[in-house]
């Protein structure tokens, strides 16, 4: 069987799509694809977006809005050629205390949301024969977290995803792939007890925790020239506390 046609080779500067841009790792992400050169855009409730993003008003959890919002993009940048789908939420609790609700919110934005958001920047990159799909995901989604059933399901359900994808649209010029950071260097991870701190330091080969920075690289990588021929991969950014999981 012959190979496929090679895709077009990326053009710069190019239209990108970040989702929960505001802050920490999205917005780090956005940063380096605007240092780089690139047209950033983000879907979003809020306003507080780096500078050189475009805000167009979006819900993930709404495909009306998430078209919409796409449509503007499109009409203000051009077409969408990389997809980052890394807006999440958090709502833990132990097994037997989860609700409904709470199980079923963190999927509908984490999971279903990310699916939204590929689901219709694919319609323009099949048009182009070429894209970058990255998904964030979480080493809690294949090491597990106690307390996070349903952030951990969400988390994990990322990789069939982006496998799903990479099977049926690979051949089209169009990757699809997973980074899974570990413990980000935070506000949020600042304020906790040092105790808890170094709990955690003890569990990572590493001994430290990752700045958002070095997320974003991995994903500007996965999203550039040289990484046309990785699809269906899952890439930690956890110093090894994940193991490759």
């Amino acid at each position: 069987m012959p190979a496929p046609e090679p895709s077009q080779p990326v053009s710069e500067p190019r239209t990108v799509v970040v989702t929960g841009a505001t802050r920490g790792i999205g917005r780090a992400i956005a940063e380096r694809f605007v240092a780089a050169g690139d047209r950033v855009a983000t879907l979003s409730r809020g306003s507080d977006v780096p500078d050189g993003v475009l805000a167009v008003p979006g819900d993930v959890t709404d495909s009306a809005a998430v078209d919409d919002g796409f449509t503007a993009i499109e009409q203000e940048l051009g077409p969408v050629e990389v997809l980052v789908a890394n807006a999440g939420i958090t709502r833990d609790s132990l097994l037997m205390r989860m609700s409904d609700e709470d199980f079923d919110a963190v999927l509908d934005v984490n999971l279903v949301g990310a699916f939204r958001c590929a689901r219709r920047a694919s319609k323009g990159m099949i048009r182009l024969r070429r894209g970058r799909i990255v998904l964030i995901s979480s080493v809690v989604g294949l090491y597990g977290g106690a307390g996070q059933v349903n952030y951990a399901a969400s988390k994990a359900g990322l990789v069939g995803v982006a496998r799903a994808i990479t099977r049926e649209l690979g051949g089209r010029g169009i990757t699809a792939n997973v980074v899974a950071p570990g413990f980000i260097r935070t506000a949020m991870t600042d304020a906790l007890p040092q105790a808890q701190q170094d709990a955690y330091l003890a569990a990572i080969p590493a001994a430290r925790f990752a700045t958002a920075d070095e997320v974003a690289g991995v994903v500007q990588f996965l999203a550039g020239p040289d990484a046309g021929y990785i699809s269906g991969a899952v890439i930690p950014v956890d110093g090894g506390l994940g193991m490759g999981h």
